[in-house]
């Protein structure tokens, strides 16, 4: 029978070690001085604030210039836009070979654009024809009349043409919900392409021949009208950003009559009201009461409820339907990625779509994915100083992290640029200093009583929106994959 070793190297300290759960033997064992335990019942315990994992570094917040809005809406006055911008039509799928374009949503399409007559719509929208398309097929040429147009129900599209000195020269990429050939519309007989187009991957389009179209024009005297004042309205001298022109003359000499003009204003221009984020917390008098010592629970709960309001405000500016900035840039300043995942060619190309930009935002997973594609072309990105922190940057503008960017089910998000300030014609925040009781600027806390459970209510409220003053202060890189791609 083998005698357990009791010699003192082989006998645990129990007057030394960490404290453990009280076990049955405790009773009966024998200390030789106070245990650590027992010692914790005289001993002041350091704490520490309530902490929060969801606290993010809110760069949007931090960067955004923020106007003060005293009468809670905010009026963008812009000069007369004459060129109608694009937007995105939607689908329904029914099925693989059952899909068909939502009728309301060719009201995207510049030609449609205000065009209410619902009967219409959707004889026209019925005409479209499901159409598979190949990686490497060419949908058409440049130089060939139009006889098509297109919806991109899903792929992607290379925009092309031959160069002066016969090479192939990119000129963009065309993604799910764009059109086609729609920009024909009101130009002379017969309308031709300008540029090939040739999908990267297989896909499926929605066809509608013009023929079609123009035999529906001629039968539906609502839509003929809608099409010629769109013609019009285009064939008025514009500048280069579709804007009424200002007749002005240069380099003439002696006393020639010199033009003149006007710069005509939008009538119904665009008004942001002050959106809100609002909660009511709630704190027992008992424990407001009796304990606040060291730290004060009211004060405790507020902080970590203001920290949640501000996370939202920042999700509500990017993603908001009114005026997040994902779903309120122009569609003349989305471009997609060219090869999937972002390169340093897609973000020079979203850097140039305006002067000044001030800022990129990034999902830190889109980040990572383009520092990637840096590695291997052996570019290192530089960093900025901002505010004492070292941030990422690519060509001189910083890349801030902001984790409200979403990420989709197909793993791809979206690289937005920035020029911010009203004196720079940028992005604005908005929101309304000096409120009644007043928390933070554009923030309050209102006490709303006790009620029969002796329970404090408050509400806190913060107000606040964005605005995009000129159509290319803002820009976004789309369809970015973040995933890992293979060498």
């Amino acid at each position: 029978m083998t005698v357990p070793d009791s010699s003192p190297e082989n006998t645990p300290d129990r007057t030394t070690g960490p404290p453990g759960p009280a076990g049955p033997d405790d009773a009966a064992q024998q200390f030789t001085s106070l245990a650590t335990r027992a010692a914790r019942q005289l001993a002041t315990t350091t704490k520490s604030e309530p902490q929060m994992q969801a606290i993010t570094s809110r760069w949007l917040l931090k960067m955004l210039p923020w106007v003060d809005v005293k009468g809670g809406t905010y009026r963008v006055n812009r000069r007369l836009q004459l060129r109608v911008g694009r937007g995105r039509v939607q689908f329904e799928h029914n099925g693989a070979d059952r899909i068909r374009v939502i009728p309301r949503t060719l009201t995207e399409l510049p030609a449609l654009r205000g065009y209410s007559d619902p009967e219409v719509l959707k004889e026209l929208s019925s005409r479209f024809r499901v159409r598979d398309v190949r990686a490497g097929q060419v949908l058409f040429e440049s130089g060939q009349p139009v006889t098509e147009t297109y919806l991109v129900v899903h792929g992607r599209f290379t925009r092309y043409t031959t160069g002066r000195y016969g090479e192939e020269e990119v000129l963009g990429v065309v993604t799910d919900g764009e059109g086609l050939g729609d920009e024909a519309v009101g130009r002379a007989d017969p309308p031709r392409w300008h540029a090939s187009v040739r999908a990267e991957t297989p896909g499926v389009v929605l066809a509608l021949p013009w023929d079609v179209l123009e035999d529906l024009v001629e039968r539906v005297p609502s839509l003929a009208a809608h099409l010629d004042a769109f013609a019009e309205r285009h064939s008025r001298p514009m500048n280069r950003k579709g804007e009424a022109e200002v007749p002005v003359q240069a380099g003439h000499v002696g006393e020639p009559v010199i033009s003149g003009g006007f710069v005509d204003y939008e009538l119904a221009p665009r008004e942001y009201e002050l959106s809100l984020t609002q909660t009511v917390l709630r704190v027992h008098t008992r424990v407001a009461d009796l304990f606040n010592d060291p730290m004060n629970q009211t004060e405790q709960q507020l902080r970590l409820t203001v920290e949640e309001i501000r996370e939202r405000q920042e999700w509500e500016l990017v993603n908001n339907p009114d005026f997040g900035l994902l779903h309120n840039i122009d569609h003349g300043q989305r471009i997609s990625t060219f090869s999937g995942p972002p390169t340093p060619d897609d973000l020079d190309e979203l850097l140039t779509m305006r002067r000044k930009t001030r800022l990129f935002l990034a999902h830190p997973k889109t980040i990572a994915a383009f520092f990637r594609q840096c590695n291997r072309r052996g570019l290192v990105p530089g960093t900025v100083n901002v505010d004492g922190h070292e941030v990422p940057a690519w060509r001189g503008v910083p890349v801030f992290p902001c984790g409200k960017i979403p990420i989709s089910e197909q793993h791809t998000s979206s690289i937005i640029a920035l020029r911010t300030g009203e004196k720079d014609q940028g992005v604005v925040g908005l929101h309304q200093t000096g409120i009644p009781e007043e928390y933070e600027p554009g923030l309050n806390v209102r006490f709303m009583g006790i009620d029969q459970a002796a329970i404090m209510k408050y509400l806190v409220t913060a107000y606040y929106s964005l605005a995009v003053l000129v159509p290319d202060a803002a820009g976004v890189l789309e369809n970015v994959q973040v995933g890992w791609m293979p060498e």
